[in-house]
């Protein structure tokens, strides 16, 4: 009986030995990570990113002319109604036209007289060829030539006088020479103008479609050159842009490229690029400032979110990312932004996970647990595999820029 007491004792007092030791190795093996910080992470890979660029601009009218007129006069009526949208060829104002009916009246009485005397004067001149030395001199026949040819131009002196007097006539009715609306008039009836008046009698305006003008520096146009030529820079086949207006809005229409200044302005060293808008509602104006964002094409480049991004005192973009267990704060170099996130072609790697949260308290070394995540659309840290938010205003000071377009 205490024989086998004493064994059953070894064995127990051995097994425990042995447990213990296993568990000294698997403690010895495994990582010190007790106190390691659990952030928010998203795995890095490179995309073709949007490269969109927001330029200022002012919109300008597709047609605008001021109306002046083309003859002296009084004006007799004000036909159109001030903002009416017009026609080509639609009447806007009469002036007193007695004096130019009677111009006309004048000139086809002398368009009659020469066209009676022209057929007498080539009658004679024929005449005096067949009888030429018999019974009409050679002086004769040349002055029955000169007769003629002086009637020929009296005939076409009097028909041109009155093609001219019956187009002054005409222009008597001033008419719309564009399709668009019509201003306030700056003359009334009674009102005496004269041609070519520094003055306008109004101005007609089209508004669809509608210019946008565009200012980019050339200092850019250079850089974004280079980058397609290097090809970083994938430009788009054709060139679209949108407009954000006063309030923010986003305009509906998508402007087309027109064409790009072929010089720099001396003053401000920017180059102006035209763009095309719809406009049927007419709700963009001529003289409006809006900011247009132009897509020019697609960058192959890291998405970092703004969020996750700081600034050091000599105004560097530095981010964390994860390296063996531990954050490591680098330095990158953006081309711009998109949609509320950097687009960053240097500094980071395919593969690497970037730390989204936590970002006040980070610095180089601490050991961190990454969690895998995204930041959505409000700028919330979403965990994939809880589907849980974490409201960004615990980080709300790391977002650099809140502008979502490209610098």
């Amino acid at each position: 009986m205490v024989r086998s007491f004493k064994i059953f004792w070894v064995c127990t007092f051995a097994a425990t030995l042995n447990w213990l030791s296993i568990g000294n190795a698997l403690a010895q093996e495994a990582p010190q990570n007790d106190n390691a910080m659990e952030v928010g992470a998203l795995t890095l890979k490179r995309q073709l990113v949007p490269t969109v660029y927001s330029l200022p601009g002012r919109t300008v009218a597709y047609e605008q002319v001021e109306i002046r007129p083309r003859v002296d006069g009084v004006v007799t009526k004000v036909v159109y109604q001030p903002g009416q949208t017009l026609k080509i060829g639609e009447p806007l104002f009469e002036l007193d036209d007695a004096a130019y009916v009677a111009s006309v009246e004048s000139y086809k009485a002398d368009l009659a007289a020469a066209e009676a005397d022209l057929p007498v004067k080539k009658a004679a001149y024929q005449r005096s060829l067949k009888l030429k030395g018999k019974g009409f001199t050679a002086a004769e026949v040349e002055s029955a030539q000169s007769e003629l040819a002086a009637a020929q131009a009296t005939y076409d002196s009097a028909k041109s006088n009155l093609k001219y007097a019956t187009t002054q006539l005409s222009w008597t009715k001033i008419t719309s020479p564009i399709q668009g609306k019509a201003e306030v008039s700056e003359v009334s009836a009674g009102d005496l103008v004269t041609a070519g008046q520094s003055d306008s009698m109004t101005t007609i305006t089209r508004l669809n479609p509608i210019y946008m003008d565009m200012l980019e520096t050339s200092s850019r146009i250079l850089s974004i050159r280079r980058k397609i030529d290097r090809g970083t820079l994938i430009p788009n086949e054709k060139i679209k842009a949108s407009l954000i207006l006063d309030d923010g809005e986003v305009y509906q229409g998508i402007g087309s490229l027109v064409t790009a200044s072929a010089t720099t302005s001396t003053s401000t060293g920017t180059v102006t690029i035209r763009f095309a808008f719809d406009n049927p509602e007419e709700l963009l104006l001529p003289g409006m400032f809006v900011r247009a964002s132009v897509e020019l094409g697609k960058t192959n480049a890291f998405l970092i979110p703004q969020r996750a991004a700081q600034r050091n005192s000599a105004g560097e973009l530095m981010v964390y990312v994860i390296e063996d267990g531990k954050a490591k704060q680098v330095e990158v170099t953006a081309e711009g932004s998109y949609q509320n996130n950097w687009i960053v072609t240097k500094g980071v790697k395919e593969g690497q996970s970037l730390i989204l949260d936590g970002l006040k308290t980070m610095s180089d070394g601490v050991s961190v647990v990454p969690v895998p995540a995204e930041v959505d659309e409000f700028g919330l840290v979403k965990d994939k595999q809880t589907d849980t938010s974490v409201e960004p205003s615990s980080n709300q000071n790391d977002t650099v820029s809140e502008n979502p377009t490209n610098e």
